[in-house]
């Protein structure tokens, strides 16, 4: 993974591979494709924008066979197909003649009718459309995003607070804090949700701690398809700090409806669970959390199958009920969770749903 914010990472990861691996050949060249030259190849060869990416994507991988050693290759073809505007400014850098190559090459086993595509119009695209849901198996359409590069929180998608508006109560009698819309933050190309020991009376109770949440209630809805968000948790020890989450909620009656955890840090650890009147199966899942690790889970008709960096770890196939859910990221103080320490932020880089 490379994290450092995205924009920059994404500069050092296209940076780094081009100086290592790729440098022998024509990758790194001193005379990189232009625009124009880029566009006027691609209209010559008469590919779509779906072919042409797929064959810049091949020349990608066949390099990372050629110059990498196989115990590195599945972490470098996963880096490139998660975060896919790295890999086309990496073909950016190419020399003309070998993008040409590679294009006019790949046209003369195409038979379709020319269609004018720039690698700006591939760029774009490759931003705007993950490749899926890391090490989840399916073809994918990305059908609900946010990457959280904007100055603020996009209200449009979010809420803030636990059912009401301002300052509202926790989740559950076992949490320590209410949730402050103040404790809410974006900057960096990350969501934070920042924990303080901040006493606030709400609905006569008094809570010590106050943290943050956003929702999806109300704005946005799924039913069956992969979730993922991209999660930086605090730790001790190498437990994770407080009780954050990641999950998603039916929207009706609990728990008729159902609520999917993707992720939740209890006593340390975390852990995956599927709550219904059948109850909540699911498990903790070993290793260490804290920082940077990616969280997913594939909702189907019967059974919910949880990924973690890419990895599944866990499935659940009892009780799983089918009324559209809402997202959910809180990051909860005390209760079940584990050491109590603020401040402390629980940051997110992205949250997408594919169907």
């Amino acid at each position: 993974m490379f994290k450092t914010p995205r924009r920059v990472a994404a500069a050092a990861a296209v940076a780094a591979l081009a100086a290592s691996a790729f440098a022998g050949g024509a990758v790194a060249a001193s005379n990189p494709v232009t625009e124009a030259q880029a566009h006027n190849s691609a209209c010559r060869s008469g590919l779509t924008a779906r072919q042409l990416k797929h064959e810049l994507m091949v020349a990608l991988q066949r390099d990372v066979r050629q110059h990498y050693p196989r115990v590195m290759r599945a972490s470098v073809f996963r880096r490139l197909s998660t975060h896919p505007v790295v890999a086309y400014r990496l073909v950016a850098r190419w020399s003309p003649a070998r993008f040409h190559a590679i294009v006019c090459g790949a046209a003369n086993r195409r038979t379709r009718p020319p269609v004018p595509v720039s690698l700006t119009s591939v760029v774009t695209s490759a931003q705007t459309s993950a490749a899926g849901p890391l090490g989840v198996p399916g073809n994918w359409h990305l059908a609900w995003s946010d990457e959280f590069s904007g100055s603020a929180l996009d209200t449009s998608k979010w809420s803030t607070g636990w059912f009401g508006s301002g300052v509202t109560v926790p989740v559950n009698s076992y949490e320590q804090q209410c949730y402050d819309p103040a404790q809410v933050t974006t900057a960096g190309g990350n969501l934070n949700l920042t924990a303080i020991a901040k006493a606030q009376t709400v609905n006569g109770t008094t809570y010590p701690y106050s943290s943050g949440m956003v929702t999806t209630m109300g704005k946005y809805s799924f039913t069956y398809g992969a979730v993922e968000a991209r999660i930086n948790l605090t730790g001790t020890n190498g437990k994770i700090n407080n009780w954050p989450a990641f999950w998603a909620d039916g929207t009706g009656a609990w728990p008729a409806t159902g609520e999917l955890d993707v992720m939740e840090g209890l006593g340390g650890a975390a852990a995956y669970h599927f709550h219904s009147p059948s109850g909540g199966p699911g498990g903790n899942v070993s290793g260490n959390f804290t920082g940077w690790h990616t969280y997913a889970a594939d909702w189907q008709p019967g059974a919910v199958t949880y990924y973690y960096d890419g990895r599944k770890v866990g499935q659940i196939t009892t009780g799983i009920t089918a009324s559209p859910m809402y997202l959910i990221l809180n990051y909860a103080v005390g209760g079940a969770g584990g050491k109590v320490v603020a401040p402390s932020t629980m940051q997110v880089d992205y949250v997408r749903v594919w169907q």
